[in-house]
C-alpha cells in the first residue's frame, strides 16, 4: 500500500512499504477535522439561520447571552465589546465558525483556520462557559484543545493543501 490505496513505489516513491502504523499516523488527525470542521459549519449555518440569536434582546439571543455571562466571565471587558454590537458579534461568530469549519473540512489554509477554530473556543471558554464548575463541565476548553494539534499539524492528507503542496513539488 502506497498510503492512498494503491500498492507500488510508496507514498514518497521510495519503493519502501510501508507499515499500519505509519499509514494510520499519517491519517490520525482526519477524524479530528471532520468532527471539528462539521460542528463548526453546523454551529455557524445554526446561528446564521436562528433569528432569534441575532437579536439584541429577547429569549435566545446573543445579547441575552453576554449579558447574562458578563458579570461571570474571566474579561468582562470582551463582554463588553460584544454588548456594544450584539447582533455584529453574533454574525461575527456565526461567519468565523461557517469559515473555520469549511476551511477545515476542504483542508484550504487549514492551519489558519484551526487558528481561527481555536481564537473562536478561546474567547466562547473566557466569556460564555469561564463559570462552569468544576471547569471540565464547560465546552469550550476541549474544543480549545481539540484545535492545537490542527494548529500545530495542519491537513496533510485529503486537503486542498496538500494537493497544493503535490502540485507546487511537481512543477519545481
Amino acid at each position: 500500500m502506497n498510503g492512498y490505496g494503491g500498492s507500488g513505489g510508496g507514498l514518497y516513491g521510495t519503493g519502501e512499504r510501508r507499515g499500519l502504523r505509519e499509514q494510520a499516523r499519517e491519517y490520525a488527525l482526519l477524524p479530528l477535522r471532520i468532527f471539528l470542521g462539521v460542528t463548526f459549519v453546523y454551529a455557524g449555518i445554526d446561528k446564521l439561520t436562528d433569528s432569534a440569536f441575532l437579536s439584541a434582546t429577547g429569549p435566545g439571543s446573543i445579547g441575552e447571552l453576554m449579558n447574562a455571562v458578563r458579570d461571570s466571565s474571566a474579561i468582562p471587558a470582551l463582554v463588553d465589546l460584544a454588548l456594544k454590537s450584539p447582533e455584529g458579534f453574533g454574525y461575527a461568530i456565526a461567519i468565523g465558525e461557517l469559515l473555520v469549519g469549511l476551511g477545515t473540512l476542504v483542508g484550504l489554509w487549514a492551519r489558519l483556520a484551526a487558528l481561527g477554530g481555536a481564537l473562536i473556543s478561546l474567547s466562547l471558554w473566557l466569556t460564555v462557559s469561564w463559570q462552569s464548575t468544576p471547569y471540565y463541565y464547560g465546552n469550550d476548553l476541549p474544543y480549545l484543545m481539540a484545535w492545537l494539534p490542527l494548529v500545530l499539524a495542519g491537513a496533510s492528507m485529503f486537503s486542498a493543501d496538500a494537493f497544493l503542496a503535490s502540485r507546487r513539488r511537481r512543477t519545481l
